[in-house]
């Protein structure tokens, strides 16, 4: 209150009026408390006025006139302009001092337009994302699988169809209870998995190695990579595209070409090793010629060497020899 303070000793003379039908009366009027205390002659005080609810009702006039800002009647006029700049200054001061209701609900719309804005940020996007996953049927995700493999073609150097090869593909998928699987001609990443469970190889992994395991290990590596293929599309896609799936049933073909060259760009990293070998167990499937064929000296892959499920278990191969040579030469036919 450093205006008060300034103007406490400061007083002056006015005309003060108790009510509409009183006289009008010389007094002294001096600051109090954030007051003006309006006294008699005799030092009696009259009446206090509060400085926040003091209202000029001539603004601009000589004399000024005064009111308390409540009901009553009460009025003072005064002629002293160092008294008038007085109560102007320290009203405005005390004004400013105390609480804003205004301000106050400005501020609470603030927040709440910030917390809306802040959940519909981080929190909506993943929640979209989990209901799409949830509603999406199984007919779509193998639609939208087929369009994916189309765009990753282009970079990819196309499907290779022989008849013969086609058939032994069908049994391995059922073998790995994969619904499709492809062989492409010339493929960055060695396999993906994709919605609806469209996974694609390289040709390199059926026609490399003498061993069906290995393709049957990259194959599996994807479905423990990826419980779900179409997540990772519409976190690539983001929320818009994720809402027109919800809403419509389709995705915009801009978001399929961008994640099909996000697959054949981007390294994919090894799952977790318990894992894994969980997922070679249950599908009967040795963990080692796999873990050989990622890295030939076996150092960064070791887990996956030493603790081969099967390694010392006699078991059917994933393929008979023959199967597996009618398959390696599914790009030939």
């Amino acid at each position: 209150m450093t205006a008060l303070e300034q103007y406490q000793r400061l007083e002056t003379g006015g005309l003060w009026r108790a009510g509409p039908e009183d006289q009008r009366r010389n007094v002294t009027v001096t600051f109090g408390e954030a007051t003006l205390v309006i006294s008699d002659k005799a030092g009696r005080a009259l009446s206090h006025w509060s400085l926040p609810a003091v209202t000029r009702a001539n603004p601009g006039e000589s004399p000024a006139l005064y009111t308390p800002g409540e009901p009553g009647g009460e009025t003072l006029e005064l002629d002293d302009e160092d008294m008038i700049a007085a109560i102007e200054t320290v009203k405005r001061a005390v004004t400013r001092g105390g609480p804003h209701p205004g301000r106050l609900r400005i501020l609470g719309v603030l927040a709440s337009v910030a917390l809306v804005a802040a959940v519909a940020l981080f929190w909506l996007p993943g929640a979209l994302r989990e209901h799409t996953l949830s509603v999406v049927p199984e007919v779509k995700r193998s639609e939208i699988g087929a369009a994916l493999l189309d765009e990753l073609q282009r970079g990819a150097g196309g499907v290779c169809d022989g008849a013969t090869g086609t058939l032994v593909l069908d049994a391995l998928a059922l073998r790995l209870k994969v619904p499709e699987i492809h062989v492409v001609l010339a493929s960055p990443r060695k396999a993906v998995l994709l919605p609806g469970g469209v996974a694609m190889i390289d040709r390199s992994v059926v026609e490399d190695y003498e061993d069906p395991a290995v393709a049957a290990g990259f194959l599996l590596t994807e479905t423990q990579r990826a419980e779900d293929p179409l997540d990772g599309l519409l976190r690539s896609a983001g929320t818009r595209a994720t809402f027109q799936l919800l809403t419509t049933g389709a995705l915009p073909q801009a978001a399929i070409q961008l994640y099909a060259e996000q697959l054949l760009a981007d390294p994919a990293p090894l799952p977790q090793t318990d894992g894994l070998l969980a997922t070679f167990a249950s599908a009967g499937v040795p963990s080692s010629p796999y873990a050989y064929a990622v890295d030939v000296s076996g150092e960064s892959v070791l887990p996956l060497i030493e603790a081969d499920p099967l390694r010392d278990m006699s078991l059917p191969p994933v393929l008979s020899d023959g199967d597996w040579v009618r398959l390696q030469q599914i790009c030939e036919e």
